[in-house]
């Protein structure tokens, strides 16, 4: 029996498209026929590389680089379904972004689940990519930190280390004596979150809301769909 769950944030607890949907509605030509959920993965591609190469979520909480970043990953992805954008077009779509990301909800049953995986004595955190004001501002709007305590709360940009990087989840093992085989990661993202935690010897739950074809490599352990059916895999 696994001792401890831990949850990705963005695209796991909560719908992350929505608020992309929000701030480029009005700068595509025909929103009805656009490609949102697919512009929206490219988006979160960007988002990793130039983060990446600017020196990781630890280095991208404030500052010019940031702020270019933010605006570039928006013209690389929409540039891609052929929506071009001016530095200042993108910064208006980054503003608008930024300002619904944080009017969000969680997902029909995750905080249910939470709770029962809580009150069967499970140890239960979050393991979440970013910098560590916006990801915390995130967690407080949907109010998490009222189920999960700050000291299984990890925000790569405040450990150091970001998914799919190892070395983030053995520090979350440090952190909360857990073992490997102990643990349960569930997260949306093949590269950062199934491969992550898979190469760090955890068990993981392939949260596949999105319908998405697997790459090669890594098998997760089971795969989900929904709150639903995470429910019956994690619960007695």
């Amino acid at each position: 029996m696994k001792k401890a769950i831990f949850f990705d944030v963005d695209d796991t607890l909560y719908d992350h498209l929505i608020p992309f949907r929000k701030a480029v509605w009005e700068w595509v030509e025909n929103p009805g026929s656009f490609p949102f959920e697919k512009a929206y993965h490219r988006l979160r591609y960007y988002s990793d590389i130039l983060s990446l190469e600017l020196g990781g979520a630890g280095a991208m909480e404030t500052g010019e680089a940031t702020e270019w970043m933010r605006m570039e990953r928006f013209r690389r992805a929409l540039a891609e379904f052929d929506v071009r954008l001016s530095e200042e077009q993108a910064a208006k779509i980054q503003a608008a972004y930024l300002g619904c990301q944080y009017d969000i909800e969680m997902f029909n049953g995750a905080r249910e689940l939470i709770e029962r995986l809580q009150a069967s004595g499970k140890i239960v955190g979050l393991i979440t990519n970013g910098a560590g004001g916006h990801q915390r501002r995130k967690i407080e709007a949907m109010e998490l930190t009222k189920l999960v305590p700050q000291h299984r709360i990890f925000i790569s940009g405040e450990a150091g280390w970001d998914k799919p990087d190892t070395r983030l989840f053995q520090h979350v093992n440090e952190r909360t004596d857990t073992r490997p085989d102990e643990c349960v990661y569930i997260g949306d993202s093949w590269r950062n979150d199934v491969i992550g935690a898979l190469e760090a010897g955890w068990s993981v739950i392939w949260f596949n809301h999105r319908g998405q074809q697997p790459e090669e490599g890594h098998q997760p352990h089971d795969t989900a769909t929904d709150f639903a059916e995470l429910s019956r895999l994690l619960l007695p």
